[in-house]
């Protein structure tokens, strides 16, 4: 199944030669962000397969919309991705790391967006992994990118007024949090997501910027049970998912 294109309501995404399929945190990420502010240009860090980036063309009428992929195979996935949608002219991908982007680049964006690594590589996987499984440590370890090199660089990329977004595991939340501030983003919002009403908060959705305020927070579950939605849930995603 997963090396099928994904159809979503709007635009296609082909992801076989992804590394990390299309999952409900990238979504989650796309359809939660704010963009009351109305970005006129965003950024997409380690965007794979360019779904989160989709999901903003489709929402905003940003003029610009770049992304930036490490790995040379997602990069040109990504790519293609961009080129056969309807927003074609809006989107770039950057075949690199963000370490470099950021170094070179003076431009800053309104919006940058983030689904990070955040999984610890275990020491031994360089000799117990193929090609393809190394791919797929490299999107979800943080070896690839820390989080200190992400917010730094995040920082150093966003606009005066712009906002910082990403998802992360429920666990790594607060030292992100930390770290952000040591880098003057201070968090804006947060929205806590449990798959299930009884389960424990899985992921945060977390945005950050420049200004010192008090953070909203807000939480939302999925799953009533397996497969059924709840409305919250449905309401947030249902302009992307075709049977939503």
């Amino acid at each position: 199944m997963s090396q099928q294109p994904f159809q979503f309501k709007q635009f296609k995404v082909h992801q076989d030669h992804c590394a990390m399929k299309i999952g409900t945190d990238a979504v989650l990420l796309g359809a939660w962000v704010s963009i009351n502010h109305q970005p006129q240009t965003i950024l997409d860090i380690g965007a794979g397969t360019g779904v989160i980036a989709l999901q903003l063309a489709q929402r905003s009428s940003a003029n610009t919309i770049d992304a930036i992929e490490i790995d040379g195979q997602a990069y040109e996935q990504c790519t293609d991705n961009f080129e056969h949608s309807a927003w074609g002219d809006r989107l770039f991908c950057y075949h690199g790391s963000v370490q470099e982007f950021a170094s070179e680049m003076e431009h800053k964006y309104d919006l940058i967006v983030s689904n990070p690594p955040f999984f610890k590589a275990p020491k031994n996987i360089d000799s117990q992994t193929t090609n393809t499984s190394q791919e797929r440590a490299a999107a979800r370890f943080t070896d690839t990118l820390p989080f200190k090199h992400l917010v730094v660089c995040a920082a150093h990329l966003l606009s005066e007024t712009g906002i910082f977004a990403a998802i992360l595991p429920e666990q790594e939340t607060a030292s992100f949090i930390e770290i952000a501030k040591s880098n003057h983003l201070f968090l804006q919002r947060i929205c806590n997501v449990r798959g299930t009403q009884t389960a424990p908060v899985k992921r945060c959705l977390l945005e950050f910027s420049f200004k010192k305020t008090l953070a909203g927070s807000e939480k939302i579950t999925i799953e009533i049970s397996r497969h059924k939605y709840t409305q919250e849930y449905k309401n947030l995603v249902r302009d992307f998912y075709v049977k939503m």
